[in-house]
């Protein structure tokens, strides 16, 4: 897992060594929260969380000023002082908002999440713009070690709709990340069913998220996409 990471940052920020990269994200006096996700079924893998909070302390970061969570974010006090922010999350489909991506992990920087579901969940890229996130997101990174799929309906999983796809997508970009995610489960769901299944919702937000939201780029034409290790069955 930390070899994974470290190659796709030092890809990522252009550098021979992983310090040297994480060193163009995080400084020293950094307070960084890194907001995980917990969700019981297919959470952020523990092992994922120990590589990312190693690489924050050799860069300098003292352990007390490291701090993950994810629906305590707005009580933790780290989250409340952080300067920095890392974003990591396992890439699914998800009943509001179509996938469950980095966009949608920061849902629980607000303390009605409900009032963000509305439209496909397309206000979320509002809560990036709220003081206790904005600017502050160096990284993000989604788990793609084993996605879901497909699904149907609130809180769904079936292991049917998981596979072994051993990824990580990474980059400063959240719009990217996401739209790049969003492809892959659109690209497996074509392998799989023969067709392009539809979800409870399409996940409109990315693309409300740049073009309303201007945080990044949603239009895979434009996203310059990175494919490291092995190419069979990369799909996208």
């Amino acid at each position: 897992m930390q070899s994974m990471l470290d190659e796709a940052v030092k890809s990522l920020l252009g550098t021979n060594e992983p310090l040297e990269a994480w060193q163009k994200l995080i400084k020293s006096s950094d307070i960084v929260g890194m907001k995980s996700n917990a969700w019981a079924r297919l959470p952020t893998p523990k092992e994922l969380e120990v590589a990312i909070k190693r690489r924050l302390m050799h860069v300098g970061v003292a352990e007390k000023n490291i701090d993950i969570d994810d629906r305590g974010v707005l009580n933790n006090p780290v989250f409340i002082k952080a300067t920095a922010l890392v974003n990591v999350r396992p890439l699914r489909t998800h009943h509001w908002s179509g996938v469950g991506t980095c966009l949608k992990n920061y849902i629980q920087f607000v303390p009605n999440p409900p009032a963000y579901h509305d439209e496909g969940c397309s206000p979320l890229g509002k809560i990036w713009t709220y003081p206790i996130v904005k600017g502050k997101t160096r990284l993000n990174i989604l788990s793609a070690l084993t996605p879901q799929f497909y699904g149907r309906g609130a809180h769904f999983f079936d292991k049917r709709y998981v596979w072994p796809y051993k990824g990580l997508i990474v980059g400063t970009d959240p719009v990217a990340v996401d739209a790049i995610g969003a492809h892959l489960l659109q690209a497996k769901r074509i392998a799989f069913f023969s067709e392009d299944r539809p979800l409870d919702v399409p996940p409109i937000h990315i693309m409300v998220a740049d073009k309303t939201y201007h945080l990044g780029v949603s239009d895979l034409s434009r996203i310059q996409l990175i494919k490291l290790g092995w190419k069979e069955e990369v799909l996208i």
